[in-house]
């Protein structure tokens, strides 16, 4: 019998996902966020007192992947209490009530994925509208693109066996996705207008496959995108580590990983530290307090020698609540992009998840480090918005916006006062070869390099008469 889905069956089929994912949501909002510090953390020397802030109790939210790994770090080691802070952790569902829970004043401070702070300015389709801010990057990479098995058995393969022949990699997907019936072509993210969901437009159009009309993007918690690959509700996902590594043969062995977010971009920022901007006008030395502590937590993070030690400690119950084998290749660097071959695929790469200090491979800036945030990124998430038609237009005053979302200046005397030099620029230019499509990108021109592109959505409409 033809597999054909209705809308019926695919109403049925989401219901019953919904009522697991609401089990699921309940789970990881139920008490498990870590509730007292450990003796070392109790016995770190206190170098803010927090009665010279004005807030020292804070709400801080975060979500049980790899990237809670600062979060983790900060609480356990005592990188919280040493800036004069009582932190409670709020252990959150999503990504979206990641968000909303700092707009909505729930929580003091969470990571926002990457694209949510400059979209909350731009007022993005699928954006919270609001003053959201960022001084910080939390962490580079450390995500990935999970697909299918049938994806596998119809020819597709991890990226870097392509050696970088994107036609090659265009022909076998589309090979695969002209097969596909339209209900079938459905592809998971964890938050609208935001980079996840830009790296899986701008890799399919790469190919000729226009995301605007060939494909849904659906958004799905992390948690929950196994099972929806399971049960066929989507052949894809993009997601932050450890829910691809968990996917692959050996582990969960529902799919493989065809690329890590750095090979689309090398470089590229994946989670902010979102507050609102009055909490930042409110609370000046609390937010400066804030920075320097999960500063200090983002270089510990980065130190070869602690990785291990990381991993572990993200494995907790109170974090992730993985097993430290779906934890450590994303952190330590060790990544097996899985595969139904019985071939082993690990690449050791010391810029599989980036912390702190920039790893060689990558394009060299004076006094950069990863935590310091480039305003021509925010500049470049606004051409994906307006790419996909989420704004009208590139915004004429987009360097405002983005020195009013990303607090560059802050932190660059936060960071002088820990010792620490940044870069003299807040712009630059990302070459070529960091994009897998090799289309550099000139932030002092957004509108040229929006109109590069064949496929956005308002490319002149052709006519053609009979």
């Amino acid at each position: 019998m033809t597999n054909i889905w209705t809308r019926r069956n695919f109403l049925q089929q989401m219901g019953g996902s919904a009522a697991g994912f609401a089990l699921s949501a309940c789970a990881i909002n139920a008490n498990r966020a870590p509730q007292s510090l450990s003796e070392s953390a109790m016995s770190i020397e206190q170098v803010v007192k927090p009665e010279t802030l004005e807030k020292p109790n804070l709400t801080i939210g975060y979500v049980p992947v790899n990237d809670c790994a600062p979060f983790a770090i900060a609480w356990e080691k005592g990188f919280f209490r040493k800036y004069g802070l009582t932190v409670n952790l709020s252990r959150e569902a999503s990504w979206a009530t990641s968000r909303d829970g700092i707009i909505f004043g729930r929580l003091d401070a969470s990571p926002v994925v990457s694209g949510a702070v400059t979209n909350a300015h731009i007022g993005a389709e699928g954006a919270r509208h609001a003053p959201l801010c960022a001084a910080m990057t939390l962490h580079r990479h450390g995500n990935a693109m999970t697909m299918n098995k049938a994806m596998w058995d119809a020819g597709l393969r991890p990226w870097f066996e392509y050696n970088g022949d994107l036609a090659a990699f265009g022909q076998d997907f589309r090979r695969y996705f002209d097969n596909l019936p339209p209900e079938k072509r459905v592809w998971a993210v964890v938050l609208s207008s935001a980079i996840y969901e830009y790296f899986v437009r701008y890799l399919v159009a790469a190919t000729g496959v226009d995301p605007l009309k060939e494909f849904r993007i659906i958004i799905v918690p992390p948690p929950q995108m196994l099972v929806n690959v399971r049960i066929g509700a989507m052949q894809a996902y993009m997601v932050a580590e450890p829910w691809n590594t968990r996917a692959i043969t050996g582990n969960d062995g529902i799919g493989f990983t065809f690329a890590q977010g750095k090979e689309i971009w090398t470089g590229h920022p994946d989670r902010l530290l979102g507050v609102m901007q009055s909490f930042i006008d409110e609370n000046p030395k609390t937010y400066r307090s804030l920075l320097k502590a999960m500063i200090e937590a983002c270089r510990y993070c980065s130190n070869p020698q602690n990785r291990e030690e990381v991993a572990q400690i993200i494995s907790a119950r109170s974090f992730t609540g993985a097993k430290p084998k779906l934890t450590r290749p994303a952190i330590v660097g060790d990544y097996n992009y899985g595969g139904f071959d019985g071939k082993d695929r690990t690449i050791r790469a010391a810029d599989t998840t980036i912390f702190f200090d920039i790893p060689p491979n990558i394009p060299q800036v004076a006094n950069a480090h990863s935590t310091f945030m480039w305003r021509s990124h925010s500049i470049w998430l606004m051409t994906q918005a307006a790419r996909w038609g989420q704004i009208k237009e590139i915004p004429k005053n987009a360097d405002q916006i983005a020195k009013n979302a990303w607090k560059t200046e802050l932190y660059r005397e936060v960071a002088a006062e820990m010792g620490i030099a940044c870069p003299a620029d807040d712009y630059k230019v990302e070459p070529a070869e960091v994009f897998i499509d090799k289309k550099a990108f000139d932030p002092s021109d957004p509108v040229g390099y929006l109109k590069s592109f064949e496929i956005r959505a308002d490319r002149p409409t052709q006519f053609y008469l009979a």
